[in-house]
């Protein structure tokens, strides 16, 4: 015990590691709690919809009332939907940082709502904000390159190293040494974090997973820096090398590769599918109306038994034609959705061969806020939305008068 305590004091000892130890563990702190803060102010914002819902409900209702029109209730109607951020989400923003986690969405075609704010393929090789995964992937190589560059070139340089190779057990003298750095740097990472994950309530295997990764990524470096330290060459000429190395290996290839996979799997923007759904409803204020709502009960046959539109507006055929205009672009969402996942597919693929990469991707993963994640939650806003339809339908297609009672009856999320 005695001789990994002087391990301990003489690496200590050095202004430049403990400088960098600690300015290590300052980053993760500062991340963690950042994190931390934004995650509690997306809570924040998902805890005051019901009371916001509520005035706003009863503002429409009080207006509703008076004619008691259902297709009115829908269309001024908006109804929240949320994805409320799991307890590891701190430590890996992810998608939530570019993807909304609240929507409030009408009775209205689906398609442009959801694509107004449009999906962004996770750009899973480049930086983003700053979080304990940003911490990990980008930062904590350089520090880890920092106190290995020159584990036996600085001893070389010094006169030393014959001296200490010539000692009983120097092979274990280097391996002390290493581990003493490799587990302080892994401490400045991850007590913070431990700490943090405490606070959040992250399961047990969960923050022992992510420390394991962190682990896992230092020791890629450190063995970088064993590899180069092979070569023979200074500490500076070290220091160089594996910076280079960490700018190829965590900043050029990913972000190249990202270029690459974005090119080799086009994908439309949302945007686009938003603004052709508006179109194709728009456009049905031009043709016959029983052409849409032909249209509309080949495919809803269920509502096909309501009685015939009367002369003039009729809140049944501007729904049924904003249905129509969702289903008209359903093969664009399909396709958007498929180059998504194959984009995010080939990323993970790459992360077998890139760790910073894979670490990314894998936080992202274990904190669901990755594509996966805002997928599931599209399709349950698309659950939700088809239950606010068959609600609302039920009252237009029928002219079932809608008053103040009935919006208490509406779904909720």
């Amino acid at each position: 015990m005695a001789i990994w305590m002087h391990e301990l004091r003489l690496l200590l000892r050095s202004r430049m590691a403990s400088i960098a130890l600690v300015l290590l563990a300052l980053l993760s702190t500062a991340a963690v709690a950042a994190g931390m803060a934004e995650m509690a102010r997306q809570r924040a914002a998902i805890a005051a919809i019901p009371a916001a819902q509520a005035e706003d409900v009863a503002a429409i209702a009080t207006h509703v009332d008076r004619d008691k029109d259902a297709g009115n209730a829908a269309y001024y109607t908006f109804h929240p939907t949320w994805d409320a951020p799991a307890t590891l989400a701190f430590a890996a923003i992810g998608m939530r940082d570019v993807a909304p986690y609240i929507l409030r969405v009408r009775a209205l075609g689906l398609e442009a709502q959801i694509y107004d704010g449009d999906t962004f393929n996770p750009e899973l090789a480049l930086p983003g904000r700053l979080d304990f995964a940003f911490v990990l992937v980008f930062l904590a190589p350089l520090f880890a390159i920092a106190l290995f560059h020159d584990l036996k070139s600085g001893e070389r340089e010094a006169g030393r190293a014959r001296m200490l190779g010539a000692l009983p057990g120097a092979r274990r003298l280097w391996l002390r040494r290493g581990l003493v750095r490799f587990g302080l740097l892994l401490a400045a990472l991850s007590v913070p974090f431990v700490i943090g994950a405490i606070l959040s309530g992250v399961a047990a295997w969960t923050v022992l997973l992510v420390v394991a990764v962190a682990g896992a990524y230092l020791l890629f470096w450190i063995g970088l820096a064993g590899l180069v330290s092979r070569l023979g060459h200074g500490s500076t000429a070290n220091a160089a090398t594996l910076a280079g190395s960490w700018l190829v290996l965590v900043l050029v290839i990913p972000t190249l590769a990202n270029v690459v996979i974005n090119r080799a799997i086009p994908v439309d923007e949302g945007a686009k599918i938003a603004l052709a759904q508006r179109e194709n409803v728009h456009h049905a204020w031009e043709i016959p109306r029983e052409e849409t709502m032909r249209r509309f009960y080949a495919r809803h046959p269920e509502w096909a038994d309501s009685p015939p539109l009367p002369q003039g507006f009729h809140q049944k055929w501007y729904y049924a034609f904003h249905q129509n205009g969702d289903e008209s672009v359903a093969d664009r969402v399909k396709a958007y959705r498929q180059g998504l996942e194959r984009r995010a597919a080939t990323a993970d693929a790459l992360g077998w061969l890139l760790p910073s990469v894979g670490v990314q991707a894998l936080l992202t993963r274990l904190a669901h806020t990755d594509l996966s994640a805002q997928l599931t939650y599209q399709d349950r806003i698309r659950a939700f939305h088809r239950r606010l339809r068959e609600f609302y339908y039920d009252y237009m297609f029928y002219d079932r008068p809608f008053g103040k009672a009935d919006f208490a009856k509406a779904p909720r999320y």
